[in-house]
């Protein structure tokens, strides 16, 4: 009898237990279980708040970036390689505030790419009713790369020159009208893509250099056109980056006339072969932007002005909403393409 009775006893407790696992809040996300997998739509526990200063907030919508896809992979430099994860590292949500806003998220296993996610309020920024979060979701990233290098890596003023690298490329196409806005007295976009490279000059570019063809043809093309450049937004490194180097500094019609180089993407390559002699014979400067560089604080401090920005129709924005239960389609229907995809819950 005794066994009998602590049968009785252990079982409906199990079965409490049991029930209450079951009935876990939970919400349907973008979740990676292999970095060598695209992100599956599945359920996930819903995230839940650690102090005042987070919000659990509906998403409305989140960009597919490139960082984002190096985060899904695991090669970014800040992958600490914990899975399951749910990418995104930005989006555009709706707290119980009722306040629409643009948020950055930390480091996290907890992205953008899900129908709720938890942010730092201190990380995020209130927008106007009236801007369009696809839009938002869609620019921020890639415009907040060439935004916050002339802001805060360099003292960039008006009336200085500005080659962009990649400039055929998403980040690259922003950042060409962002340096347009800031008054640069010349825009020089150099990419690949003739087609791509043909809308540049309705973008702000005053000059366009193609970086395809013979590499010396490239060089001569490219020095000629950088001739008198005062600041370099390179998203290419690699190799492409070492000759472009010596080709704009060997070219330079004053070589003691200050020059900045801002490293902010390297899609051709993660390290570049700089001669020594590129650093010697010119007043070159090479500088990094991106998460460290630039700080969480200044970052944010960025945003709301950008925003302004987005939301007044400033940018030519290439956007593609699909919903977020696509997003395996999304992964591939995004690869080598200017339009950026954001992801709708």
């Amino acid at each position: 009898m005794r066994r009998a009775y602590l049968l009785l006893f252990v079982l409906p407790t199990k079965f409490s237990m049991y029930y209450q696992l079951s009935q876990e809040p939970s919400m349907h996300a973008a979740v990676v279980t292999s970095f060598d997998s695209a992100p599956r739509y599945q359920e996930f526990p819903t995230p839940v708040r650690a102090d005042d200063d987070e919000m659990l907030i509906d998403v409305l919508a989140a960009g597919l970036h490139p960082r984002v896809r190096s985060q899904a992979d695991g090669s970014h430099y800040t992958s600490t390689d914990e899975l399951p994860l749910v990418p995104g590292i930005d989006g555009v949500g709706r707290g119980p505030d009722g306040l629409l806003r643009y948020f950055v998220l930390p480091d996290t296993t907890m992205g953008a790419m899900a129908e709720q996610t938890i942010i730092d309020t201190r990380r995020s920024v209130v927008l106007p009713e009236s801007s369009d979060p696809v839009a938002i979701a869609a620019a921020m990233n890639p415009a907040m790369s060439s935004w916050v290098a002339l802001r805060r890596r360099v003292k960039f003023q008006a009336g200085q020159n500005v080659l962009v690298l990649a400039a055929t490329g998403n980040a690259g196409r922003m950042a060409v009208q962002i340096a347009r806005l800031f008054d640069a007295n010349a825009v020089i976009g150099a990419g690949r893509g003739a087609d791509r490279l043909a809308e540049l000059p309705a973008l702000g570019a005053s000059d366009t250099v193609l970086l395809e063809g013979d590499p010396a043809d490239v060089a001569h093309r490219l020095g000629r056109a950088a001739t008198d450049v005062d600041v370099v937004i390179d998203y290419l490194w690699g190799e492409p980056t070492a000759a472009a180097m010596v080709a704009v500094v060997t070219a330079r019609a004053d070589r003691a006339k200050p020059l900045t180089w801002i490293e902010i993407g390297s899609v051709a390559g993660p390290t570049a072969a700089i001669p020594s002699a590129a650093l010697r014979a010119a007043h070159l400067q090479i500088v990094g932007s991106g998460q460290g560089s630039v700080s969480a604080r200044e970052i944010i401090a960025e945003l709301p002005a950008l925003a302004e920005q987005i939301t007044n129709g400033t940018f030519d924005i290439d956007a593609r909403p699909m919903p977020l239960a696509d997003v395996e389609r999304a992964w591939t229907d995004s690869a080598g393409t200017n339009q950026r995809i954001v992801l709708v819950p």
